[in-house]
């Protein structure tokens, strides 16, 4: 007992980005509340019908509400082995997988560029009272095409995963296109919705780093990224309420009850009318039509 007395005070006086216990966002309460929204649209799934997720957005770790749209998704798909990877994770605490490790007991991989956030990540999942005992892994690394496969398989990721996610503001069409050595269920991926309903994606640059010679001039439109997505066997079943952050499920998984839509469906918030005009500055740049 004095030995798990001990992990909780260092975690009270952990020097992390959120140190303290009564952070509501894995109490007790909070916990209860996630699982009844999880076992609810497990609920749902045992209907054989369609389900929206377009209002099933919370937000409790991820920087918008991709908590719970991803609960909904694997309580309406169901899950396998509880692995996620995440690229581009910064701390790993702000992110997409952070509410599923500590909320949920998902393990998996977090992999940035950045080493000093990365420390606080380590810091804070080992001091956690929810993870401590076996945090996820942490791997600094700069991601590239050609070394991402690599990345993951010395992290012992490999096969089938539950969530990949990415976030890299520059290559991310192009890292994902890459991957081989995975085959995630889900994938969250960013979009740059500057672009607009333009079929284009930015030449891939192995040395790339955000914001490069101009912010916008960077990533994939939501329609090259759902054609990439479709090429990879993968169907959009939805987005943050902006747009950019959408969300691909692998097809054969729920179909009946998860159906795909449309990146129009997508792209109704009036901030991205407003984001479109960002792009007519760099309109006759180079890209690829996909």
């Amino acid at each position: 007992m004095e030995f798990f007395k001990r992990k909780l005070r260092e975690f009270i006086n952990a020097s992390v980005e959120i140190p303290n216990l009564v952070d509501n966002r894995w109490s007790p309460e909070t916990k209860i509340g996630l699982k009844n929204k999880f076992n609810y649209y497990i609920e749902l799934a045992k209907k054989k019908e369609p389900v929206s997720i377009k209002d099933a957005g919370i937000r409790v770790f991820s920087q918008f509400e991709e908590d719970g749209l991803l609960l909904a998704i694997f309580g309406l798909i169901g899950h396998t082995n509880k692995t996620f990877a995440d690229l581009g994770s910064s701390n790993g605490i702000n992110s997409n997988c952070a509410n599923l490790a500590i909320n949920f007991g998902w393990n998996g991989i977090f992999i940035d560029g950045d080493l000093d956030e990365l420390n606080k990540g380590i810091e804070f999942y080992k001091n956690h009272p929810d993870t401590w005992i076996y945090p996820p892994r942490f791997k600094h690394a700069f991601i590239q095409r050609e070394n991402i496969n690599k990345l993951l398989l010395e992290a012992e990721i490999s096969g089938e995963i539950d969530l990949l996610s990415i976030d890299l503001d520059g290559n991310d069409f192009w890292i994902w296109d890459a991957i081989e050595v995975i085959s995630p269920r889900v994938v969250i991926i960013e979009t740059h919705v500057e672009f607009g309903m333009n079929n284009i994606v930015v030449p891939y640059n192995k040395d790339y780093s955000y914001p490069g010679k101009h912010k916008d001039y960077h990533g994939a439109s939501p329609v090259a990224m759902n054609k990439l997505a479709n090429k990879l066997g993968y169907r959009l079943v939805g987005a943050n309420n902006y747009g950019f952050n959408t969300i691909y499920v692998k097809n054969g998984a729920g179909e009946d009850v998860l159906p795909k839509v449309t990146i129009e469906s997508n792209m109704m918030h009036p901030r991205n009318k407003e984001r479109e005009k960002l792009f007519e500055p760099i309109k006759d740049w180079e890209y690829i039509n996909v």
